[in-house]
């Protein structure tokens, strides 16, 4: 059993079965079978955080779907490896997400792609979670993802077209907009009650 990052060999690649073994304090995510170390949330990214789990989760009591905000495991099964949820060699912690399939729930986390995803962008995580998740998402079937970028109070928000199997992004947004899902139905976030809160965080 380990306990330090350190004991870890970053250059080599591990599956989910190597993951639960792990008993250090560092946070980390697998991508595919890689290990990217995860920095502390600061204070502007967590006013945001719980900011959109109020919204989102006052907006989903009574519906079939679940929020969870991070630490909480994501196992992407991507569709041309075919691994068992052990074997799985993608494993990431989203800051939130919402998953209203019941049966992609396990007492890990979750198998399988969420239904929404969100993002929120800290220092050293940008190309992450601009171009490696995305990619990771888009492949595993992830409907809907949003990225907050803070320090530019600007939020991308991608919808998976289920013919392509691609994401179509829509115009970025600004804290002057509102962001209507197009996933789960009449959730609206208003970007105004976002942005202003981080300007001294």
């Amino acid at each position: 059993m380990l306990t330090s990052l350190q004991e870890l060999d970053l250059s080599k690649q591990y599956t989910y079965a190597d993951y639960i073994l792990w008993q250090f304090k560092e946070r980390v995510e697998l991508l595919k079978g890689r290990i990217f170390p995860m920095a502390a949330p600061n204070v502007q990214h967590q006013r945001i955080s719980s900011y959109l789990h109020t919204v989102i989760g006052g907006h989903l009591l009574n519906r079939n779907c679940d929020l969870f905000s991070a630490p909480f495991d994501v196992r992407l099964p991507l569709p041309k490896t075919k691994a068992t949820p052990t074997k799985m060699d993608t494993v990431v912690q989203p800051d939130l997400c919402v998953i209203c399939d019941g049966s992609k729930l396990d007492k890990q986390g979750c198998v399988g792609a969420p239904d929404l995803i969100i993002e929120i962008l800290s220092p050293g995580n940008s190309k992450r979670e601009m171009k490696d998740k995305y990619a990771l998402y888009e492949e595993a079937g992830v409907l809907e993802y949003w990225v907050v970028s803070p320090p530019h109070k600007l939020v991308f928000a991608y919808v998976l077209d289920e013919v392509t199997n691609r994401f179509v992004g829509q115009a970025p947004l600004t804290e002057d907009d509102e962001l209507h899902s197009k996933v789960i139905e009449g959730l609206v976030v208003n970007l105004t009650s976002i942005f202003p809160k981080t300007e001294n965080g």
